[in-house]
């Protein structure tokens, strides 16, 4: 049996949330640019909770914006999918398997850009989340008339271009918008950036006044660990246990925080945040920001490259090695932690960071290192180059154990080929896709420089981090001298010298 509309009377389990049939009937309020599994186990996770409870009564309009995928399996599911939540909370084991209801259709934009706009009219619509990735909120020099855009900037701009022009700039038109990339200040950067192209594209003041005063960028965070669809054996079980079959199914910790920076009057309008104490709406968010990006993204994104080259598979492997769960507590901890730049206690730090490594050894949760490595890239930039650089603020010395992860990164991030426009690495004869948007230039550089002058030209690149990390005393010679220790040794071994301070040639 197959997850539908017409199929949700035959589900009969006390083990799952099934959604009551009337809340299809529910208006349409919220247009979504992202189809992935964050967006559908965190903000419509929380949306579906919500209608749920009587409280926002509203559904989600998503917008599929890139051309990888289809959306055939939203289609023949009548945009219903299961959201499998496994771990624990204040010591009791949760297993909550709930069939989510808040997605009433998925629009592609190469395909549907008219029914896109046609949202715009729509005078419940109130709300606009997005999740473009990190490298999604960027100012592209383009004609937003283009059907569609090329941008998601673009996109969202022409979107509230039609929703100025279908209301006549009315005050009450204007609508919340939220994106969850991962990004410091996403809003306040997602708000500059549609500001700028509307006048690159020569739009009238009165819509441009209208933009800025009667619309509300929020700035916001999520953290919620969301491996996503399962493997086919888990699969397979999870199917057998529910009694149907779900192609959108996907996994999800417990633990959930959506901290979204506003003021009363969005608080207001997103009333879903009634509905669970995962959702803060605050006038500042900088502490969950900090803490989130630095210890659990900041630990992830140094932590990647070196547990692929050890050849862990997923997080849980990772922590189930000693050798390896302890560099990523002392990383955390010890070196992140104390250079984070905002003002922490290290209490709370400490509190969270232990939180974090609990999350990191969930049992249920397969977290695997290779889809934390996509944009490897720009999640340094973003999360680690402002620590490196607090550090420095603090010591005169090389941070040890971030030379060690960047180190990784390098390695990783070593194209050997080139298929079409996807980059290749290899590991002990395997190849394995790099996801970077750099990858072209770092297929040139390794094929061009030898380690040392690689590790110069990269760190030396301000372009790329915003500054010379060349220039920070005793780095350079940190990361080339683990560098060259990855790649003579097994990355264990390198590890657990370094953690040892024993001495490795």
């Amino acid at each position: 049996m197959k997850l539908s509309k017409y199929t949700l009377k035959n589900i009969v389990s006390d083990n799952i949330v099934v959604p009551n049939t009337t809340l299809f009937e529910l208006p349409e309020k919220v247009l979504q640019f992202g189809t992935g599994v964050l967006l559908r186990a965190l903000p419509d996770y929380f949306i579906d909770k919500a209608n749920r409870q009587g409280l926002f009564n509203g559904r989600i309009v998503v917008v599929k914006s890139t051309t990888q995928g289809v959306t055939d399996a939203f289609e023949k599911q009548d945009s219903l999918y299961t959201v499998c939540v496994r771990g624990f909370q204040e010591g009791q084991t949760i297993e909550e398997n709930i069939i989510n209801s808040s997605i009433s259709r998925v629009l592609s934009a190469a395909d549907q850009w008219e029914q896109i706009l046609e949202c715009a009219h729509n005078q419940n619509m109130q709300v606009i989340i997005s999740n473009t990735t990190e490298v999604g909120i960027q100012l592209v020099n383009e004609d937003i008339r283009r059907h569609p855009p090329v941008s998601f900037p673009g996109k969202l701009l022409a979107f509230l271009y039609e929703r100025f022009q279908a209301f006549g700039g009315s005050e009450l038109s204007g609508m919340v918008i939220i994106p969850t990339e991962l990004i410091s200040d996403n809003g306040k950067k997602l708000e500059s950036i549609t500001l700028e192209l509307a006048h690159l594209n020569g739009l009238e003041e009165d819509f441009i006044e209208w933009l800025e005063n009667h619309n509300h960028f929020c700035s916001s965070l999520v953290d919620r660990i969301v491996p996503g669809k399962p493997d086919a054996s888990m699969l397979s079980s999870l199917e057998e246990e529910l009694g149907y079959n779900d192609q959108l199914l996907i996994m999800s910790e417990v633990y959930r925080l959506w901290a979204i920076e506003g003021n009363e009057q969005v608080k207001n309008i997103l009333s879903f945040s009634g509905a669970d104490e995962g959702v803060i709406i605050a006038p500042d968010i900088t502490i969950y920001k900090e803490l989130k990006l630095r210890l659990l993204n900041g630990t992830h994104t140094l932590s990647c490259g070196l547990a692929f080259l050890a050849h862990l598979v997923s997080v849980k492997d990772a922590m189930d090695n000693e050798t390896i769960s302890s560099f990523m507590n002392d990383l955390m901890l010890n070196e992140l932690a104390p250079a984070i730049p905002y003002e922490v206690s290290p209490a709370v730090a400490a509190d969270f960071g232990t939180k974090v490594l609990d999350r990191f050894r969930n049992p249920k949760i397969k977290h695997l290192w290779i889809n934390i490595t996509v944009q490897y890239t720009s999640k340094i930039k973003m999360r680690i180059v402002p620590l490196l650089l607090s550090h420095y603020r603090q010591n005169k010395s090389a941070p040890e154990l971030i030379a060690l992860g960047f180190a990784g990164y390098l390695l990783f991030t070593r194209p050997v080929k080139k298929e079409g426009e996807k980059y290749w690495g290899l590991l002990e004869g395997q190849e394995y896709l790099i996801q970077d948007e750099f990858a072209a230039s770092f297929m040139k550089r390794w094929n061009n420089f030898a380690p040392p002058e690689l590790v110069k030209e990269v760190l030396s690149d301000i372009e790329l981090w915003g500054e010379n990390l060349f220039l920070l005393p005793g780095f350079y010679d940190s990361v080339l001298k683990k560098m060259n220790l990855l790649m003579n040794n097994g990355a264990i071994e390198v590890i657990e010298t370094i953690q040892s301070k024993k001495v490795l040639v």
